[in-house]
C-alpha cells in the first residue's frame, strides 16, 4: 500500500468495517474486461457468504476461472473546501482477492442464508421455501489477500 499512514491492519478494525458494510464488489474475468457485480453478504469464519442464481453470467465465469477480486467500502462522505483541490473523502475501505466456491447443497445454502440474514440483522431462526432453496446457490469467497484503508478521522 503507497498510503502506509491510511493503511489499517488491526484484525479487529478490518472485521468492523466487513460488520459494519452491507456490500461487495466482486470483479470476475471475463476475457479482456472485467465483470463487477454488486452483493449483499454475509461473513462468518474469514469467509464471504452470496446467495446467488444458479444460472446467469457470473456463474458461467466462475466455472470457467473462480479467481476473483473484491471491494467493500463504508461510509463515503466528501468533505467540502472552498479551495477545490482542497476537498477530500472519508472512508473506510477493504480490497482483496480470493476465490469462489459455488455451493449447491440444501444444508449449504441454508448455512449461507443464516449467515447472510444474522449479518443484515435477523434475529432468530429463519425458514426459507423449498422452492426457493432449489434456484439459489452460495457463493463462498476465500480471502486470499486483503487490504484495508481509510481516510478522516474516525472514532
Amino acid at each position: 500500500m503507497r498510503r502506509k499512514d491510511k493503511e489499517i491492519s488491526d484484525a479487529d478494525a478490518i472485521n468492523a468495517i466487513i460488520a459494519k458494510s452491507n456490500i461487495i464488489r466482486i470483479a470476475i474475468n471475463d476475457g479482456d474486461f472485467p465483470y463487477i457485480v454488486p452483493f449483499n453478504y454475509g461473513f462468518s469464519e474469514n469467509k464471504f457468504f452470496i446467495h446467488s442464481a444458479k444460472k446467469g453470467k457470473k456463474i458461467d465465469l466462475l466455472k470457467i476461472n473462480h479467481k476473483v477480486g473484491f471491494e467493500i467500502d463504508y461510509l463515503n462522505q466528501t468533505i467540502t473546501h472552498e479551495i477545490p483541490c482542497e476537498w477530500t473523502t472519508k472512508y473506510q475501505s477493504i480490497i482483496g482477492t480470493g476465490t469462489i466456491e459455488v455451493e449447491n447443497k440444501k444444508e449449504e445454502i441454508i448455512t449461507g442464508l443464516d449467515i447472510i440474514m444474522k449479518h443484515h440483522g435477523k434475529v432468530g431462526e429463519n425458514s426459507y421455501k423449498e422452492s426457493n432453496l432449489k434456484n439459489i446457490v452460495i457463493l463462498k469467497l476465500t480471502p486470499l489477500t486483503l487490504t484495508a484503508k481509510q481516510s478522516g478521522e474516525w472514532n
